[in-house]
């Protein structure tokens, strides 16, 4: 351990990094109940999406921890996997297949700029404040489809939205936001996952929810959808716009995910940068595309690796120990598959709220970045497209700079994102 992770010179031990890489599976193990739940609503199989999610999140980990040697962890990302369900294949009318297309090429094309070197000059070129308005508009679109799911809000032909009548999946949904609300407020580890667990206990003893006729079990095979991506039906002028959605989004999340654990897990250099942070990003892009062949949507840097670096993890000995995890929870899919979608929903709505915070460090007073970041937010749910949030947003800053006279503030990259956008926009 020590000849592979250098624990000496980071200051650890074998037992720290392990209960550090406990505590990040804790925290993050929801995404195997949440992303077969999302993508499963485009006809993929939902056993063979179990299986996926965990394959994916054990491979993509396992390659932070060897390539980067770095206390961080990969999986499916949440808003990814939202953007992949309702904007491209329910919204766009593409076929899995064709979706999982367009993460492969998102992903092959994010390498690719990781590798040449202008993945530093698109970064420049994309003012903050529009980054954190990505962040905080896809917060409150999961957040809108949570409480769909769970039978909050309903469709109202009169008012489009309303809210839902108060039947035992709604009470059983809100029960559940509150337990993890109550255990986040009191900083316990993994206080979504006890509340998607004790939700779905509640919904077996009032009746909502079969018991399994076993606990564990082989694992559901991954053949329904792995190696199923469609990449020739994915080069279409219609789906443009989302391989850039998707490779913007993967690269800003995984960003500000480093961004935020970085200090603490002392992954700074003396020049005050993060280190290793193109092999990080390039761990990320393979991890995408493994994924994409596996048969899910874009594979990420998770924030709830914080939680493990707050207890010690330094190295990528904690990264492997929750790649084991993810390894391990394969062979108990038949508990995971009885989780309800009312279990699952609130889960949505708290990542909502801690995305939405991206909201405190956005200037509303200056009325040129409040009019692209409002648009962003506001346009991701009332659409329900992700893509198009963030093109109103791209598009409606390159205009306020113009009208503003204030066009040396557009960089040049900044015109093609522009451009992209409108054909996204054009698509439509």
């Amino acid at each position: 351990m020590e000849k592979l992770f250098q624990l000496k010179e980071h200051g650890t031990t074998v037992r720290q990094e392990i209960i550090a890489g406990v505590t990040t599976f804790l925290t993050m193990a929801y995404i195997i109940f949440v992303n077969p739940s999302i993508l499963s609503i485009t006809g993929m199989d939902k056993g063979a999406l179990i299986t996926v999610t965990c394959l994916a999140s054990a491979i993509g980990t396992a390659i932070t921890a060897f390539w980067v040697n770095a206390p961080l962890a990969m999986a499916p990302g949440m808003g990814l996997n939202a953007f992949f369900t309702f904007t491209l294949v329910l919204g766009n009318g593409a076929t899995w297949e064709q979706a999982l297309g367009v993460v492969f090429i998102s992903g092959v094309i994010f390498l690719a700029l990781t590798f040449s070197g202008l993945r530093e000059k698109i970064i420049d070129a994309i003012p903050s404040e529009i980054r954190l308005a990505v962040g905080a508009g896809i917060g409150l679109f999961i957040a809108f489809i949570g409480m769909q799911g769970m039978g909050l809000i309903v469709t109202n032909p009169a008012t489009v939205v309303g809210l839902g009548k108060f039947n035992i999946n709604v009470v059983l949904g809100l029960v559940g936001f509150a337990i993890m609300g109550f255990l986040e407020m009191k900083k316990i580890k993994g206080g979504i996952l006890i509340g998607i667990v004790s939700t779905t206990v509640l919904g077996i003893l009032f009746g909502a929810v079969e018991l399994p006729t076993q606990i564990m079990s082989m694992p559901p095979s991954p053949a329904p959808i792995a190696l199923k991506l469609d990449i020739l039906g994915a080069i279409k002028p219609m789906f443009l716009g989302s391989i850039f959605s998707f490779m913007f989004v993967d690269l800003f999340d995984s960003l500000g995910t480093i961004m935020a654990c970085a200090h603490e897990a002392e992954m700074i250099d003396e020049k005050g940068k993060i280190k290793n942070v193109s092999k990080i990003l390039e761990a990320d892009a393979v991890a995408t595309v493994i994924g994409s062949l596996l048969g899910t949507s874009t594979t990420t840097t998770f924030v709830e690796s914080a939680s493990g670096i707050a207890v010690g993890g330094r190295t990528g000995l904690t990264a492997l120990t929750t790649a084991v995890l993810f390894a391990v929870s394969l062979f108990f899919s038949p508990i995971i598959g009885i989780v309800p979608a009312f279990a699952t929903a609130p889960a949505l709505i708290l990542v909502g709220v801690y995305m939405f915070k991206n909201l405190l460090d956005i200037d509303f007073h200056n009325i040129e970045v409040a009019i692209p970041c409002f648009l962003i937010i506001i346009m991701m749910p009332l659409t329900y497209s992700i893509s198009i949030g963030i093109s109103f947003g791209f598009i409606s800053y390159i205009l306020v700079c113009l009208f503003n006279g204030k066009m040396s503030h557009v960089k040049p990259i900044m015109w093609a994102i522009g451009f992209f956008s409108l054909v996204e926009l054009m698509s439509k």
